[in-house]
């Protein structure tokens, strides 16, 4: 099957699912329902995935982009837990995508020379430990560091405050281009993937069995049926609004928490590695995201519009108040260039009476409140993988999951395979295009073999190699595509996840908007009138966000509890050619 998604493919994939019946239908496009439609089409089932928004537009595209274990888990004395997450960060290393993800490297700060020392040293020995049990790590083993060594990793820690510190490893991703990644690999074995489509409707047949969906095309006004034997709601935040949909009054109960990041310019806090520290709510982190800072996160409830969480004043004031603790030289309000937020959607405590439940874990619950409809809700990015199984094997139940059981452990996503070629070829791809190797580095760690792709798109056009105007860190065949094989369909779609133009530059990455635009109307046929209507509503804030759209959206907290750190390890960049 072809793993290109376009207004093309999408059309016909809406044409396919009107015209038969799937064995499952994926209800969520965040990172939980794009693995759930990549674990049942390698099982070999017929599966329909749809999203009423853009794929990752809830905050799968807005956690702290880390694969991590989890340290504060360790406190708790979740080992279970911290383990499974270890083996899914070592999986994704190693085999699922060790072309998106980064081991990057830890500080954590300490205070008091002994007592601190020994209790958060023995804490992350076993962390490390941990990673043993499934073979050998992917990551580096930890080592402690004297006030000199914490001087010399970072320069800018205040460390006449401090006591010296201890750096461990974990790994970072890009949040968004995993979810893309997912949904083009479960294509590729055969998913209908369906992006901006709400499901207003679902389907019962006279036992009163979940069946299927009713379900709107947000592009077209055009209204069509999908007829399934299993429907999985993996909506995240809108959980309970889709569960509402089948008519029952069971079901998984979830609240969101809002998690903020601001992002400053690297050379204003020097430092070769991430920083992690407590604070009195939640976990404080440096995230070295190419030439950028990315610095987080809070830790709210949240009952406002859940498409639209903002970065309020209060919540900027809470992050630069406690990083400034830690450093030497004080950042400001102005030294922000860009603010985001998402939502975690947080399980409440127990479930509504006449609901079949699992208890996979203390993060994650499948459970069914309506025949032929299960629900999984909680979780984060680094275990989606294990949600997603968890979530089919329920769906089918035991017989039949023995029967087709999952293979997502040994499937590379695509652009994995291959990649010890491609990443041996960097000089002569540097040399031909007159790169530098840092940007050579950055596109390999975004496509992988598909890298060859965005080639052959510039073979054709050569111009499409220049970088964007006001985004040097971006190239135009890029943002081409974006459109042409990862189902781009609106101006937000590529500024805010196919790239992350919009945090990575002031003022959401206004300045590239109208050339960004230009190429993507070039290839989705838009008017100039059209056009400008996506820039205005884009700079507005008000574009495709899915505001109103309700049930059909995920939102996915991802690992907003700790963060990524820089790329050490691959050891690729001094700038903004850094993997990642």
């Amino acid at each position: 099957m072809s793993s290109i998604l376009n207004a093309q493919t999408r059309q016909q994939a809406i044409e396919t699912v009107s015209d038969s019946t799937l064995d499952v239908l994926v209800i969520g496009g965040g990172v939980t329902g794009a693995g759930i439609a990549l674990d049942a089409a390698t099982r070999g089932l017929k599966v329909g995935i749809v999203e009423a928004d853009d794929w990752a537009s809830g905050t799968s595209s807005w956690s702290s982009k880390l694969l991590h274990g989890g340290l504060r888990y360790l406190e708790m004395l979740d080992f279970a837990l911290v383990h499974e997450a270890i083996l899914e960060r070592n999986l994704l290393l190693r085999v699922i995508a060790p072309h998106l993800s980064v081991p990057v490297p830890f500080i954590y700060p300490l205070h008091k020379a002994v007592t601190e020392r020994a209790y958060v040293g023995s804490g992350i020995t076993l962390y490390d430990s941990m990673a043993w049990l499934g073979g050998t790590p992917a990551v580096p083993g930890h080592r402690h560091l004297t006030r000199r060594g914490l001087h010399d990793l970072f320069p800018g820690l205040d460390e006449t405050q401090l006591a010296g510190g201890i750096r461990y490893f974990d790994a970072r991703i890009d949040d968004a281009r995993l979810v893309s990644t997912l949904v083009r690999t479960a294509a590729h074995f055969g998913a209908r993937a369906i992006n901006r489509v709400q499901v207003t409707a679902l389907t019962t047949d006279e036992f009163d069995r979940v069946r299927g969906a009713e379900v709107l095309d947000r592009e077209s006004g055009q209204t069509f049926s999908v007829r399934a034997k299993n429907v999985i709601n993996a909506t995240g935040v809108w959980t309970e609004q889709t569960e509402a949909l089948s008519g029952t009054s069971g079901g998984l109960k979830v609240l969101a928490s809002k998690g903020v990041h601001i992002v400053v310019p690297r050379e204003r806090i020097p430092g070769h590695a991430g920083i992690i520290s407590q604070t009195e709510k939640s976990v404080l982190f440096v995230i070295p995201w190419k030439d950028r800072w990315i610095i987080g996160t809070t830790d709210t409830p949240y009952t406002g519009d859940y498409a639209s969480p903002v970065a309020t004043e209060d919540d900027i004031a809470y992050l630069i108040g406690h990083v400034n603790e830690l450093l030497v030289d004080p950042i400001s309000r102005e030294d922000v260039i860009g603010t985001y937020a998402g939502l975690r959607p947080l399980l409440q405590p127990g479930t509504k009476a006449g609901t079949a439940s699992t208890k996979v874990s203390r993060e994650h619950t499948v459970a069914s409140p309506a025949p032929g409809l299960t629900v999984i809700a909680g979780g984060k990015l680094t275990t989606y993988r294990v949600m997603a199984e968890d979530a089919v094997n329920f769906a089918l139940g035991p017989s039949k999951a023995r029967k087709k059981p999952s293979r997502t452990k040994q499937t590379p996503l695509l652009g994995a395979r291959g990649l010890d070629a491609i990443t041996a070829k960097r000089a002569e791809i540097s040399r031909i295009h007159g790169w530098p190797m840092w940007r050579v580095n950055r596109l390999i760690n975004r496509y992988g073999t598909l890298l060859y792709d965005v080639l052959e798109l510039i073979g054709v056009e050569p111009e499409l190699s220049d970088e964007l105007e006001g985004a040097p860190g971006y190239l135009q065949a890029e943002v081409v595509y974006a459109v042409t094989n990862e189902g781009a369909l609106h101006l937000d779609d590529v500024m805010e996840r196919r790239t992350r133009l919009s945090i990575e530059y002031p003022d959401r990455g206004a300045a590239a908007v109208d050339q960004v635009s230009r190429l993507m109307a070039a290839q989705l046929g838009w008017s100039e009138k059209q056009r400008l209507r996506e820039v205005s509503g884009y700079l507005a804030g008000t574009a495709h966000t899915g505001i109103g759209d309700g049930p059909g959206q995920t939102a996915h907290a991802g690992d907003d509890d700790l963060a990524s750190a820089p790329d050490v390890a691959h050891d690729h960049a001094d700038g903004p050619g850094e993997r990642g």
